[in-house]
């Protein structure tokens, strides 16, 4: 089977999907075009905005579609083999991904749009939203920790003369360069966007040509940024505590911006280069069911945690309700924004299991999934530019990686200084100070004290984290249901197969985690703090779902606002 004939089987698939699984959830939440949303009845000229679906759609996929969808298939891939996580990720983001990402959209249209983790403080109660809180500022910490370190890994490279020894590349070096200078251009735009307000038109003529000349300027400064992983990491996170605290419209608002215009192209450079690349698979289809000896080698649960964003994201359920929920002109616009963008996140995934499947195994070898990403992208941009270019090519698509994560990163940190902020009262520009560092500290600690390629453990964590949260806000929007005297039947399905394998897998982490203490004692470690999260996660779920039953037990069935 060819690369091309599996896209179009995939894309078929993800269609069909949304034509009609799509369609049937829609039918299930009985849309009501009647009754205005929360952006057409609040509407501030702020948060709450009636938006074009056309719009929102590209703003809500460039803040759910980061590193997550990339870095998740091309570790799996090379464990299980790329059929296993093909399915997963078609599957997968059709009946559990898009449609929890839909479903915690219209939940949140349907509460005046609050928050997941406040429509479960309004449907379960303060414990189930202290549980839900402090769950979510978990999960965000091993978000900035598992992206921190692959981001590291990708900074770092050898070496090497090239053109006859007139030119010393260093392809690390050279995506760290184009890294800097990109987030540089991005303050420069914020600035002169607030300084002049120039038209938008001629911001993006000037600023999006000016983000790849970035790239080339990369590859021409390869040597200037030559650090080690640990202080990369540590400069990371020193840059996450920083964004966190500047004013939107100085990094993030442009930066995001921009980062839509690197999405789309490495979207469509991927595109290209699955149906005209004319790459063999040199990758096999089915690996293993299981690797003794590590700890994510079993394909049951650990495939379905490894690859998490691009298959079901509980992070994207944060971003439905607390953004996008906000800007919902009607009710219909739910389906194309919420569902539809989960499924051009699976064709991400898709792109980035590619990246392995036309790579010769031995040359994979001490890889990061960043540098795989980045070779992949830059095989498949050379069909247009040419293979001269080659070095160019694979700067952008590592440089792409890394602008992903860093749009992670920096949501990342702002939203777990808000949960901290509004747990303990912290106001006050000390008061968001003193909660990023606090949220900072812990990923800090981790890396410091981490051996090299750590970012195994901390993914296997992340996407369980992740995907748990997926399960936790399903349960809520269940009981949401029920309380409506809706059918629920096919949230909770989803919802039990998600928290059945990411409870198992956190079961598994945390035996691994202190059996293997005897050997590394009980001083500060990787794995015992591994080990007490998964614990810690673990008691959170159940109190989480104690707090669901009880809740649907005291409830009666009552009908919400629509028929």
């Amino acid at each position: 089977m060819s690369i091309p004939l599996i896209t179009v089987i995939f894309l078929g698939t993800l269609a069909l999907g949304y034509r009609f699984y799509g369609r049937f959830v829609e039918r299930k939440y009985s849309l009501d075009e009647e009754l205005p949303t929360p952006a057409v009845t609040i509407n501030d000229g702020q948060d709450f905005t009636p938006t074009k679906p056309f719009y929102l759609m590209g703003q809500h996929f460039s803040a759910i579609a980061a590193a997550g969808p990339i870095a998740g298939p091309i570790i799996a891939s090379q464990q299980f083999g790329w059929l296993p996580c093909l399915l997963w990720i078609g599957l997968g983001a059709i009946f559990v991904g898009a449609m929890h990402d839909y479903s915690t959209l219209i939940a949140s249209v349907r509460h005046q749009g609050r928050s997941i983790a406040e429509i479960i403080r309004h449907r379960l109660g303060n414990r189930a939203w202290y549980a839900m809180m402090l769950f979510i500022w978990i999960a965000l910490l091993y978000v900035i920790l598992a992206f921190t370190d692959i981001t590291a890994s990708t900074f770092i490279g050898k070496s090497e003369e090239l053109e006859g020894g007139s030119f010393t590349f260093n392809a690390g070096g050279a995506v760290a360069a184009a890294s800097t200078a990109y987030l540089l251009l991005a303050i420069l735009m914020g600035v002169v966007q607030k300084k002049w307000n120039p038209p938008l038109f001629w911001q993006t003529v000037i600023f999006v040509p000016a983000s790849l000349a970035v790239v080339w300027l990369g590859t021409k400064i390869s040597t200037l940024l030559i650090l080690d992983a640990k202080t990369w990491s540590l400069l990371i996170l020193a840059y996450c505590f920083v964004a966190s605290l500047l004013p939107l419209w100085l990094l993030l608002q442009p930066r995001g911006y921009l980062g839509g215009f690197i999405l789309y192209i490495a979207l469509a450079t991927g595109v290209i280069g699955l149906f005209f690349g004319g790459y063999p698979i040199q990758q096999k289809a089915f690996i293993t069911w299981n690797t003794p000896g590590v700890l994510s080698g079993s394909l049951f649960p650990f495939l379905f945690v490894t690859i998490a964003c691009g298959a079901c994201s509980g992070f994207h359920g944060l971003v439905a309700s607390g953004t996008t929920s906000k800007q919902i002109a009607r009710e219909a616009h739910c389906r194309p924004v919420g569902y539809g963008s989960m499924l051009l996140e699976g064709l991400i995934a898709l792109i980035a299991l590619a990246t392995v499947m036309i790579a010769v195994p031995s040359t994979l070898t001490g890889l990061t999934p960043g540098k795989i990403y980045g070779n992949g992208i830059g095989r498949f941009l050379t069909i247009l530019i040419g293979e001269k270019n080659y070095h160019f090519a694979a700067t952008f698509g590592a440089m792409a990686f890394s602008t992903f994560v860093f749009d992670t990163l920096d949501v990342a940190t702002r939203l777990g200084r808000y949960i901290l902020q509004e747990l303990f009262s912290l106001e006050g520009r000390k008061g968001a100070i003193i909660a990023t560092a606090i949220t900072i500290l812990p990923p800090g600690l981790l890396l410091l004290f981490s051996h090299e390629g750590a970012y195994k453990l901390f993914w296997t964590l992340f996407g369980t984290s992740n995907q748990l949260l997926a399960g936790l806000s399903l349960l809520g929007i269940s009981i949401w249901l029920k309380m409506s005297g809706r059918s629920s039947w096919f949230a909770v399905i989803p919802m039990l197969f998600v928290m059945t394998i990411t409870l198992w897998s956190l079961s598994i982490q945390t035996s691994w985690a202190f059996k293997n203490l005897t050997r590394e004692g009980f001083a500060f470690s990787t794995t015992l703090m591994n080990g007490l999260i998964c614990l810690i996660l673990i008691l959170l779920a159940a109190l989480m779902i104690v707090e669901a039953l009880r809740a649907k037990n005291q409830h009666v069935a009552v009908p919400d606002r629509h028929p």
